[in-house]
Order: structure tokens, then sequence, then C-alpha cells
């Protein structure tokens, strides 16, 4: 059987997403869970007319054509395509998860507009690609490429879903085999999402080895087994039975086309999987935190000088900065990370900075939408470092301590990105080392950094010194 394990295709996938080679393909399955029907969902209806049972129907590409045929046009389920897929639907967890993932190629064959809904929300600029016409245009600034490779459900007389579509889709569509077949040459898949009943299946496999041949490169997918009974039920058992061999025939079938299939239990499986891709994939990023109107205990020239040497390690140790623009501690960070990517040559892409917007747009309150700055920026990071973090108070008179460092401190958590806080720096990143420190399980699991939790909560220690236990401690994560 082409079966391979999770943390292997969590090894392998997490590589090629560092080197950029990645990409996903999305089915039906991912946008079922927001509300959406599947394929004998939308016609049902359409085999009651026919005089036809859906359930028992195999070909339900066949069955849409029958209807066509039917009613000599195709203005009837045209309808039923905008009117399912144009539904105002809530994005699911994997959809935002996928959003966040590292891949600049998307392919789906779903009609409906969650993804790009993701990753807009994600402040990411999909440039979509729904008909021939537009394979030729390229969106300035786009940071994704989303192919719909059957259309989409805005021009559903443009879609692939009758069996002459699926016949014609080389004259029709001819750009996006060619986009496909380079694609599947160039990138490793992943494909989520699909299941045995989905009709569109078996023509993407049959169309990835006619498009490839021999010259085949390995991709994975995510498939579920059957539900086992939870009766004892003889009748139940053997169609459970059946079903497993036939999914597992299925699997093996799927060596001819190179793609290696992690078997899950549970739905839930998939976004366990998305989150460990993000962790892993992120783990290059390093997020600093932090502000400074007050500067002590370590005094303004040592801060600097500490943020300028954390900026230039970042890029030395093959890390990437992001970076919020704190007042006083990310400008000294983007200065050092700056000047060694230009010692070194390096592209400036290894740094992101996301200052905060002077004010938020309409709608929304100032809380909401600083938390969901913060969460778009901190879900990119595997690693906050935080340094210092204060204000002055509402008055303008006293110093504070930065309630935005503590928010951030608290999404990063719950996004399972790894704390690293400059206690000796005080302040904040005082009160985050204290937290970390007394339930250390907590944030970072079974690996043992209490000896560079140590130091960085040590007035008495050098710069030199911080800087080890930082990176010490991203080394010891990493793994």
């Amino acid at each position: 059987m082409a079966q391979i394990s999770k943390d292997e295709m969590l090894k392998q996938f997490t590589k090629e997403l560092h080197s950029g080679d990645a990409a996903l393909f999305v089915g039906a399955g991912l946008s079922k869970a927001c509300g959406f029907v599947d394929w004998k969902g939308l016609l049902r209806d359409i085999a009651k007319e026919l005089k036809l049972d859906v359930d028992r129907e195999h070909d339900l590409i066949a069955l849409a054509q029958y209807h066509v045929n039917d009613r000599r046009g195709r203005g009837h389920i045209n309808q039923l395509l905008i009117e399912e897929f144009t539904k105002d639907a809530k994005l699911t967890e994997n959809h935002r998860l996928i959003a966040t993932l590292p891949v600049h190629t998307v392919w789906t064959t779903n009609y409906d507009e969650l993804l790009e809904k993701a990753f807009l929300e994600g402040h990411r600029k999909p440039d979509v690609k729904t008909t021939k016409q537009n394979l030729a245009t390229t969106l300035p600034n786009r940071s994704v490429v989303i192919y719909k490779m059957h259309g989409d459900c805005r021009q559903p007389h443009e879609a692939i879903l009758t069996k002459e579509d699926y016949e014609t889709f080389g004259e029709r569509r001819e750009g996006f085999s060619t986009a496909l077949r380079g694609d599947l040459v160039e990138r490793t898949f992943l494909f989520l999402g699909f299941s045995f009943t989905d009709p569109n299946i078996d023509y993407i496999l049959s169309r990835i080895r006619g498009l490839l041949g021999e010259n085949q490169r390995v991709h994975y997918c995510v498939m579920k087994w059957p539900d086992v009974p939870k009766e004892r039920d003889g009748a139940a058992q053997a169609e459970y039975e059946y079903q497993k061999r036939k999914l597992e025939l299925r699997v093996a079938d799927l060596s001819r086309y190179q793609i290696h299939a992690v078997m899950i239990d549970k739905y839930e499986e998939i976004t366990e999987i998305l989150h460990e891709l993000n962790r892993r994939a992120h783990l290059k990023h390093v997020f600093v935190s932090g502000s400074a109107r007050d500067y002590d205990p370590l005094g303004k020239d040592r801060l600097e000088e500490f943020c300028v040497k954390l900026g230039r390690e970042i890029i030395k140790h093959g890390l990437n900065l992001v970076s919020g623009f704190g007042l006083g501690v990310g400008s000294a960070v983007a200065m050092g990370s700056m000047e060694q990517i230009y010692s070194d040559g390096l592209p400036v892409t290894r740094v992101s900075f996301f200052p905060f917007p002077q004010k938020e747009p309409e709608g929304i309150t100032e809380a909401a939408f600083n938390s969901q700055y913060r969460t778009s920026i901190l879900s990119n990071s595997g690693f906050a470092v935080y340094v210092s973090g204060n204000r002055l108070d509402q008055s303008g008179k006293s110093t504070v301590v930065a309630s935005g460092v503590l928010d951030e401190f608290a999404i990063a958590t719950n996004l399972g990105t790894f704390p690293i806080p400059l206690g000796a720096s005080g302040w904040a990143a005082q009160e985050i080392w204290k937290r970390v420190s007394q339930e250390p399980s907590r944030y970072y699991g079974t690996t043992d950094v209490s000896s560079q939790l140590k130091v960085l909560g040590e007035a008495g220690r050098s710069n030199d010194e911080y800087i080890a236990a930082i990176f010490e401690m991203i080394q010891r994560l990493s793994r």
C-alpha cells in the first residue's frame, strides 16, 4: 500500500515548505464543514426529477449530463451552483490554517470562495485564476495564486459540471492543464479534502498520470478510514469491512501517481496536521515583541546594543525576523538585521515589518482590530522574543507595563508560538519570564530549557550571554 506515516509526511512536506516548493490541492471535503453541499447534495433534487436515486448512482458527472440533456440546456444547474455556493458561510479553522502556511500555489476543484476569503483575512493577496483568459494576467503584489480548475460559482456557465465538460476540458481549459503539469513537476503537493465519493478525484488522478507519465514527483494526501460500526451488527460490520478493503485498494493504486497517503481515523486530525505543519514551517520565523519608553533596568545604550545584536544574530543563524516595530526596540532590531542582510548580500525578504496602523478601519473597534492584526503577524512566527515592554499611561506622565506586549504573549501562546522572554530587561518581558518559568511544560512541552531561561532572568549577565541563551533555546525547541 502507498501509505506513509504522519510523522514522515510532516517531516518531508515541511522541507518543501521551507524551500518554497510546496503546494496544496484542496477538494470539496474542506468546504462541506462550512455548510456547502457536496456533489450528492447538489444533484439530489435533479436526480429526483430524472426519477433516479442519487444514493444509488456512482457516476454523478453523468447524472449532471442526463439533466442537461433532459432540460436541453444547463440554465437550471447553473442557478443551483450560484444559490448553493454563494451562501454567506463562515470560514473553518482549516481554511485559516491553510492561509497561514507558506505556500504560494493552491489548486482547487471547489466552486466556492472560501479559500480567497481565508487568504484575504490573513492579509495575503490572492490572484485567483478561474478562466483561461486570466491565466495570462498577473495581479500586482500577489502573495498566492489560487487555480480554480473547475471554475467559480460566480461564472456558472464556465464551470466544469457535466460529462461533456470533462470530455472537452483539454480543449476548453488547456491552459489549466499546462499550468498543472508544470506545478506537478516542480512542486510537491498535499491533497486535502478529497473523498472516494468525490467524482472529481478520478479525473484529477488520471489527468496527473496523463500529464506526467513516468516523470512524477512524490506527493501526499490525507485519507480517512471508514467509521467502525458502533453496534454489533453483522450487516454494518460487513459493509465496514467492504469499504475498508475498497479504500486499501484505492490507496495502493495511488502509488501509480506517486501519491503517498496518510491515513487518519477522524476528520479532526486534518486540523491537527495543519497546526503541526504551521508550527514546523514557521520555526524559522522569529517575532520580536517589545517597546521602551523607559530603558531601565539595563539602560538605553545597553538595551539598544542588545537589540541591534539580536537582529544581526537572527539573520546569521539562518532565521527570519518578524517585527511589529515597537518603540525603542523594533527600530534597533531592524537596524541590526538589515546591516547583516546587506553585509552578506541576502534577500530583504528575510525580514518582515508590521508597524501598527495609526487608525483602525471603519466598522471595527480598536481592541478587535489590534487583536486581529497581532494574530495575523504571530500566526507566521515559530518563536517570540520579548524585550522590555513599557509605555506611557493615558495621562502621559507615568510609565507602565505595555499591555500590548502581554496581549501578544497571550495570542502567541494560543497559537503555539514558543516564548523567549528577556526577563532581565524588566517590565512586560519580566512578567512573561515569571509566568513561563513557573509552568515551563505548558510553554515548552518536554524540552528542557530551564538553564537558558535562568540566564535570561538574571540581571548580572552580559548581552552576549543573553544572546547565546536565546539561540540555544531556539536550537533546542526546533528539534
